[in-house]
Protein backbone atom coordinates (compact mmCIF):
# COMPACT_ATOMS: atom_id res chain seq x y z
CA UNK A 1 0.00 0.00 0.00
CA UNK A 2 2.88 2.26 0.54
CA UNK A 3 4.25 1.17 -2.78
CA UNK A 4 1.79 2.51 -4.59
CA UNK A 5 1.06 6.08 -2.94
CA UNK A 6 4.59 6.61 -3.59
CA UNK A 7 4.16 5.60 -6.95
CA UNK A 8 1.46 8.13 -6.72
CA UNK A 9 3.42 10.63 -5.68
CA UNK A 10 5.77 10.27 -7.96
CA UNK A 11 3.46 10.66 -10.76
CA UNK A 12 1.68 13.91 -9.41
CA UNK A 13 5.63 15.24 -8.73
CA UNK A 14 6.56 14.74 -12.28
CA UNK A 15 3.81 16.01 -13.77
CA UNK A 16 3.64 19.31 -12.03
CA UNK A 17 7.19 19.64 -13.07
CA UNK A 18 6.49 19.24 -16.91
CA UNK A 19 4.01 21.72 -16.28
CA UNK A 20 6.05 24.65 -14.98
CA UNK A 21 8.87 23.74 -17.70
CA UNK A 22 6.48 24.43 -19.89
CA UNK A 23 4.71 27.48 -18.29
CA UNK A 24 8.61 28.98 -18.58
CA UNK A 25 8.86 28.20 -21.89
CA UNK A 26 6.07 30.37 -22.85
CA UNK A 27 7.06 33.31 -21.05
CA UNK A 28 10.47 33.06 -22.53
CA UNK A 29 9.38 33.31 -25.61
CA UNK A 30 6.44 36.24 -25.26
CA UNK A 31 9.33 38.19 -23.96
CA UNK A 32 11.63 38.04 -27.52
CA UNK A 33 8.53 39.33 -28.87
CA UNK A 34 8.14 42.32 -26.92
CA UNK A 35 11.92 43.18 -26.95
CA UNK A 36 11.52 43.23 -31.07
CA UNK A 37 11.98 40.37 -32.48
CA UNK A 38 14.45 39.26 -34.73
CA UNK A 39 16.30 41.98 -36.97
CA UNK A 40 14.81 39.62 -40.12
CA UNK A 41 11.20 41.23 -38.87
CA UNK A 42 11.92 44.36 -38.07
CA UNK A 43 13.58 45.11 -41.45
CA UNK A 44 10.28 44.16 -42.41
CA UNK A 45 8.29 46.32 -40.81
CA UNK A 46 10.82 49.33 -41.53
CA UNK A 47 10.06 48.90 -45.38
CA UNK A 48 6.68 48.72 -45.07
CA UNK A 49 6.43 51.71 -42.87
CA UNK A 50 8.83 53.65 -45.67
CA UNK A 51 6.20 51.95 -48.48
CA UNK A 52 3.30 53.37 -46.81
CA UNK A 53 5.43 56.90 -46.42
CA UNK A 54 6.14 57.49 -49.83
CA UNK A 55 2.51 56.09 -50.96
CA UNK A 56 1.56 59.10 -48.95
CA UNK A 57 4.13 61.59 -50.12
CA UNK A 58 2.67 60.43 -53.92
CA UNK A 59 -0.44 61.21 -52.93
CA UNK A 60 -0.09 64.27 -51.62
CA UNK A 61 2.08 65.76 -54.61
CA UNK A 62 -0.47 64.39 -57.20
CA UNK A 63 -3.31 66.11 -55.26
CA UNK A 64 -1.00 69.28 -55.45
CA UNK A 65 0.58 69.47 -58.84
CA UNK A 66 -1.21 71.83 -61.36
CA UNK A 67 -0.80 71.14 -65.13
CA UNK A 68 -1.53 74.34 -67.28
CA UNK A 69 -1.27 73.54 -70.76
CA UNK A 70 -1.30 75.50 -73.62
CA UNK A 71 -4.39 77.45 -74.83
CA UNK A 72 -6.13 77.21 -71.16
CA UNK A 73 -6.12 78.69 -67.70
CA UNK A 74 -6.42 77.46 -64.56
CA UNK A 75 -8.34 79.43 -61.88
CA UNK A 76 -7.35 78.21 -58.44
CA UNK A 77 -10.73 78.17 -55.90
CA UNK A 78 -10.18 78.29 -51.97
CA UNK A 79 -13.96 76.58 -50.72
CA UNK A 80 -15.06 77.52 -54.25
CA UNK A 81 -13.41 81.32 -53.96
CA UNK A 82 -11.32 82.04 -57.01
CA UNK A 83 -7.87 83.12 -55.28
CA UNK A 84 -5.53 83.33 -58.37
CA UNK A 85 -4.95 82.63 -62.31
CA UNK A 86 -2.47 80.29 -63.61
CA UNK A 87 -1.91 81.19 -67.17
CA UNK A 88 1.63 80.02 -68.13
CA UNK A 89 1.97 76.75 -68.84
CA UNK A 90 3.83 74.22 -67.26
CA UNK A 91 3.73 72.59 -63.88
CA UNK A 92 2.25 74.48 -60.80
CA UNK A 93 0.90 73.83 -57.14
CA UNK A 94 -1.44 74.18 -54.55
CA UNK A 95 -3.38 72.83 -51.86
CA UNK A 96 -4.60 69.77 -52.07
CA UNK A 97 -8.37 69.76 -52.11
CA UNK A 98 -10.91 70.45 -50.09
CA UNK A 99 -8.94 73.61 -49.25
CA UNK A 100 -8.02 74.39 -52.98
CA UNK A 101 -9.29 73.27 -56.02
CA UNK A 102 -8.47 73.93 -59.91
CA UNK A 103 -10.95 74.75 -62.79
CA UNK A 104 -9.33 74.70 -66.02
CA UNK A 105 -10.88 77.75 -68.60
CA UNK A 106 -10.83 77.15 -72.34
CA UNK A 107 -9.06 80.31 -73.80
CA UNK A 108 -9.45 79.06 -77.45
CA UNK A 109 -10.67 81.24 -80.20
CA UNK A 110 -14.52 80.26 -80.81
CA UNK A 111 -16.83 81.37 -83.23
CA UNK A 112 -20.49 82.47 -83.25
CA UNK A 113 -23.50 82.87 -85.48
CA UNK A 114 -26.25 85.45 -84.41
CA UNK A 115 -29.17 83.50 -87.35
CA UNK A 116 -31.26 85.70 -89.80
CA UNK A 117 -31.94 88.93 -87.73
CA UNK A 118 -34.99 91.12 -89.15
CA UNK A 119 -33.54 94.52 -88.57
CA UNK A 120 -34.42 98.17 -90.09
CA UNK A 121 -32.82 100.25 -91.97
CA UNK A 122 -31.99 104.62 -91.66
CA UNK A 123 -34.32 105.01 -94.65
CA UNK A 124 -37.25 102.86 -92.78
CA UNK A 125 -36.36 99.69 -94.73
CA UNK A 126 -36.03 96.26 -93.36
CA UNK A 127 -33.87 93.95 -94.29
CA UNK A 128 -32.51 89.96 -93.48
CA UNK A 129 -29.06 89.95 -91.90
CA UNK A 130 -26.73 87.26 -90.30
CA UNK A 131 -23.49 88.05 -88.75
CA UNK A 132 -20.43 85.35 -87.07
CA UNK A 133 -18.68 86.83 -83.92
CA UNK A 134 -15.00 85.21 -83.38
CA UNK A 135 -14.69 85.51 -79.74
CA UNK A 136 -11.91 84.52 -76.85
CA UNK A 137 -11.53 84.47 -73.72
CA UNK A 138 -8.04 86.74 -73.12
CA UNK A 139 -5.21 85.68 -70.74
CA UNK A 140 -5.94 88.54 -68.53
CA UNK A 141 -6.95 87.09 -64.54
CA UNK A 142 -9.41 89.81 -64.29
CA UNK A 143 -11.22 88.66 -67.55
CA UNK A 144 -11.28 84.93 -66.96
CA UNK A 145 -12.44 85.54 -63.14
CA UNK A 146 -15.62 87.89 -64.78
CA UNK A 147 -15.92 84.63 -67.41
CA UNK A 148 -16.13 82.32 -65.03
CA UNK A 149 -18.31 84.17 -62.36
CA UNK A 150 -20.79 85.44 -65.28
CA UNK A 151 -21.18 82.08 -66.81
CA UNK A 152 -19.53 79.29 -64.73
CA UNK A 153 -16.99 78.74 -67.24
CA UNK A 154 -19.53 77.39 -69.62
CA UNK A 155 -18.71 78.35 -72.95
CA UNK A 156 -22.17 77.11 -75.07
CA UNK A 157 -23.87 79.61 -72.19
CA UNK A 158 -21.33 82.64 -73.17
CA UNK A 159 -22.08 81.75 -77.18
CA UNK A 160 -26.00 82.00 -76.13
CA UNK A 161 -25.70 85.29 -74.35
CA UNK A 162 -23.39 86.44 -76.94
CA UNK A 163 -26.22 85.39 -80.04
CA UNK A 164 -28.54 87.62 -77.97
CA UNK A 165 -25.72 90.67 -77.94
CA UNK A 166 -25.29 90.75 -81.52
CA UNK A 167 -28.88 90.57 -82.36
CA UNK A 168 -29.40 93.72 -80.22
CA UNK A 169 -25.93 94.84 -81.77
CA UNK A 170 -27.48 94.43 -85.40
CA UNK A 171 -30.79 96.66 -84.75
CA UNK A 172 -28.43 99.47 -83.79
CA UNK A 173 -25.86 99.23 -86.31
CA UNK A 174 -28.44 99.01 -88.93
CA UNK A 175 -30.38 101.94 -87.95
CA UNK A 176 -27.12 104.41 -88.89
CA UNK A 177 -27.18 103.07 -92.68
CA UNK A 178 -29.51 103.50 -95.71
CA UNK A 179 -29.69 100.64 -97.65
CA UNK A 180 -28.12 102.08 -100.42
CA UNK A 181 -24.97 102.34 -98.20
CA UNK A 182 -25.06 97.82 -97.95
CA UNK A 183 -27.01 96.93 -101.53
CA UNK A 184 -25.91 98.76 -104.32
CA UNK A 185 -24.96 98.24 -108.34
CA UNK A 186 -21.95 100.58 -107.84
CA UNK A 187 -19.23 99.14 -105.28
CA UNK A 188 -18.48 102.24 -104.58
CA UNK A 189 -20.98 103.14 -102.27
CA UNK A 190 -20.87 99.84 -100.48
CA UNK A 191 -19.87 100.35 -97.00
CA UNK A 192 -19.81 96.86 -95.37
CA UNK A 193 -16.57 97.28 -94.03
CA UNK A 194 -18.00 100.30 -92.05
CA UNK A 195 -20.93 98.19 -91.18
CA UNK A 196 -18.77 95.40 -89.59
CA UNK A 197 -16.23 97.53 -88.00
CA UNK A 198 -19.43 99.61 -86.34
CA UNK A 199 -20.91 96.12 -84.96
CA UNK A 200 -17.75 95.10 -83.65
CA UNK A 201 -17.26 98.24 -81.64
CA UNK A 202 -21.20 97.50 -79.96
CA UNK A 203 -20.35 94.40 -79.26
CA UNK A 204 -16.88 94.82 -77.74
CA UNK A 205 -18.29 97.58 -75.07
CA UNK A 206 -20.93 94.98 -74.07
CA UNK A 207 -19.09 91.57 -73.51
CA UNK A 208 -16.06 92.69 -72.02
CA UNK A 209 -17.57 94.14 -69.00
CA UNK A 210 -20.45 91.67 -68.49
CA UNK A 211 -18.41 88.43 -69.20
CA UNK A 212 -15.17 88.94 -69.89
CA UNK A 213 -14.82 88.35 -73.34
CA UNK A 214 -12.95 89.91 -76.72
CA UNK A 215 -14.29 90.20 -80.14
CA UNK A 216 -11.93 89.30 -82.29
CA UNK A 217 -13.87 89.73 -85.69
CA UNK A 218 -17.52 90.35 -86.80
CA UNK A 219 -18.34 89.38 -90.49
CA UNK A 220 -22.06 89.22 -92.38
CA UNK A 221 -22.24 86.29 -93.28
CA UNK A 222 -25.81 86.63 -95.18
CA UNK A 223 -27.99 89.43 -96.57
CA UNK A 224 -30.99 89.25 -98.18
CA UNK A 225 -34.13 91.48 -98.43
CA UNK A 226 -37.81 91.09 -97.64
CA UNK A 227 -40.25 91.19 -100.71
CA UNK A 228 -41.58 94.32 -100.11
CA UNK A 229 -38.32 95.65 -99.38
CA UNK A 230 -36.83 93.96 -102.71
CA UNK A 231 -39.24 95.28 -105.36
CA UNK A 232 -38.42 98.61 -103.41
CA UNK A 233 -34.67 97.83 -103.88
CA UNK A 234 -35.26 97.09 -107.81
CA UNK A 235 -37.32 99.66 -108.61
CA UNK A 236 -34.57 102.21 -106.72
CA UNK A 237 -31.97 100.81 -108.76
CA UNK A 238 -34.21 100.77 -112.10
CA UNK A 239 -34.41 104.60 -111.50
CA UNK A 240 -30.82 105.01 -110.72
CA UNK A 241 -30.05 103.27 -114.00
CA UNK A 242 -32.22 104.77 -115.88
CA UNK A 243 -30.61 107.99 -114.76
CA UNK A 244 -27.20 106.74 -115.31
CA UNK A 245 -27.85 105.84 -118.88
CA UNK A 246 -29.55 108.80 -119.24
CA UNK A 247 -26.60 111.31 -118.36
CA UNK A 248 -24.09 108.78 -120.14
CA UNK A 249 -26.66 109.31 -123.48
CA UNK A 250 -26.60 113.20 -122.76
CA UNK A 251 -22.99 113.30 -122.45
CA UNK A 252 -22.73 111.16 -125.45
CA UNK A 253 -24.35 113.43 -127.90
CA UNK A 254 -22.51 116.23 -125.99
CA UNK A 255 -19.31 114.99 -127.00
CA UNK A 256 -20.23 113.73 -130.66
CA UNK A 257 -21.71 117.37 -130.97
CA UNK A 258 -18.04 118.58 -129.98
CA UNK A 259 -16.31 116.02 -132.31
CA UNK A 260 -18.58 116.91 -135.41
CA UNK A 261 -18.00 120.40 -134.41
CA UNK A 262 -13.87 120.48 -134.21
CA UNK A 263 -14.15 118.25 -136.99
CA UNK A 264 -15.79 120.56 -139.52
CA UNK A 265 -13.74 123.33 -137.90
CA UNK A 266 -10.41 121.61 -138.42
CA UNK A 267 -11.95 120.80 -142.20
CA UNK A 268 -12.66 124.20 -142.62
CA UNK A 269 -9.60 125.18 -141.41
CA UNK A 270 -7.78 122.47 -144.22
CA UNK A 271 -9.69 123.71 -147.01
CA UNK A 272 -8.92 126.91 -146.49
CA UNK A 273 -5.03 126.34 -145.65
CA UNK A 274 -5.26 123.92 -149.35
CA UNK A 275 -6.84 126.85 -150.62
CA UNK A 276 -4.17 129.14 -150.00
CA UNK A 277 -1.98 126.69 -151.06
CA UNK A 278 -3.39 125.89 -154.32
CA UNK A 279 -3.54 129.91 -155.33
CA UNK A 280 0.15 130.20 -154.08
CA UNK A 281 1.13 127.06 -156.06
CA UNK A 282 -0.91 128.63 -159.14
CA UNK A 283 0.05 132.48 -158.62
CA UNK A 284 3.86 130.61 -158.69
CA UNK A 285 3.48 128.59 -161.86
CA UNK A 286 1.58 131.65 -163.42
CA UNK A 287 4.29 133.62 -162.83
CA UNK A 288 7.00 130.56 -163.96
CA UNK A 289 4.89 130.51 -167.68
CA UNK A 290 4.68 133.99 -167.89
CA UNK A 291 8.31 134.26 -167.56
CA UNK A 292 8.88 131.24 -169.82
CA UNK A 293 6.60 132.53 -172.27
CA UNK A 294 8.37 136.00 -172.49
CA UNK A 295 11.67 134.19 -172.31
CA UNK A 296 9.86 132.20 -175.60
CA UNK A 297 8.98 135.42 -177.22
CA UNK A 298 12.49 136.94 -176.94
CA UNK A 299 13.98 134.08 -178.37
CA UNK A 300 11.37 134.23 -181.60
CA UNK A 301 8.44 136.39 -181.84
CA UNK A 302 7.51 134.51 -184.70
CA UNK A 303 7.37 131.19 -183.65
CA UNK A 304 5.91 132.30 -180.47
CA UNK A 305 3.08 133.37 -182.55
CA UNK A 306 2.44 130.54 -184.01
CA UNK A 307 2.43 128.06 -180.93
CA UNK A 308 0.30 130.42 -179.10
CA UNK A 309 -1.82 130.31 -182.39
CA UNK A 310 -2.52 126.43 -182.30
CA UNK A 311 -3.05 126.48 -178.22
CA UNK A 312 -5.90 128.76 -179.28
CA UNK A 313 -7.14 126.22 -181.88
CA UNK A 314 -6.41 123.18 -179.53
CA UNK A 315 -8.75 125.15 -176.91
CA UNK A 316 -11.68 126.27 -179.44
CA UNK A 317 -11.82 122.91 -181.53
CA UNK A 318 -12.84 119.56 -179.81
CA UNK A 319 -13.09 116.00 -182.13
CA UNK A 320 -16.83 116.61 -182.59
CA UNK A 321 -16.44 120.80 -183.33
CA UNK A 322 -17.02 121.32 -187.23
CA UNK A 323 -15.89 124.91 -188.51
CA UNK A 324 -15.77 126.54 -191.49
CA UNK A 325 -13.46 129.46 -191.61
CA UNK A 326 -11.47 131.15 -194.16
CA UNK A 327 -7.93 129.88 -194.77
CA UNK A 328 -6.62 132.87 -194.90
CA UNK A 329 -7.92 134.48 -191.89
CA UNK A 330 -5.73 133.85 -188.48
CA UNK A 331 -5.31 131.74 -186.68
CA UNK A 332 -5.95 129.52 -189.52
CA UNK A 333 -3.88 131.21 -192.04
CA UNK A 334 -0.73 128.68 -190.06
CA UNK A 335 -2.38 125.98 -191.92
CA UNK A 336 -1.92 127.08 -195.53
CA UNK A 337 1.07 129.50 -195.28
CA UNK A 338 3.02 127.54 -192.50
CA UNK A 339 5.41 129.10 -190.53
CA UNK A 340 5.84 132.46 -191.26
CA UNK A 341 9.58 133.25 -193.34
CA UNK A 342 11.90 136.11 -191.95
CA UNK A 343 12.73 138.58 -194.80
CA UNK A 344 16.13 139.35 -193.52
CA UNK A 345 16.96 135.44 -193.68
Amino acid sequence: MDTHDHAGHDHSHGHSHEDGHDHFAFGHHHHDEEAGGPPASRARIALRFGVATLVVVAAVLAASAVMVSAGTAVVITAFGKPVRVLTEPGLAWKIPAPVESALPVDLRLRTTSSGLQDVGTKDGLRILVQAFVAWQVPDEPADIQQFVRAVRNDPDEAARQLRSFAGSALQVTASAFDLADLVNTDPRRVHLAEFEAKLQAQLERQVRQTYGIVVRQVGIERLSLPETTLEATVARMRSERETVAALRTADGLREAAQIRAEAARDSRIMVAGAQTQAAQIEAASRKQAAEIQASAYNGDPQLYMMLRSLDTLANMVGPNTRLVLRTDAAPFNVLVQGPPTDAKK
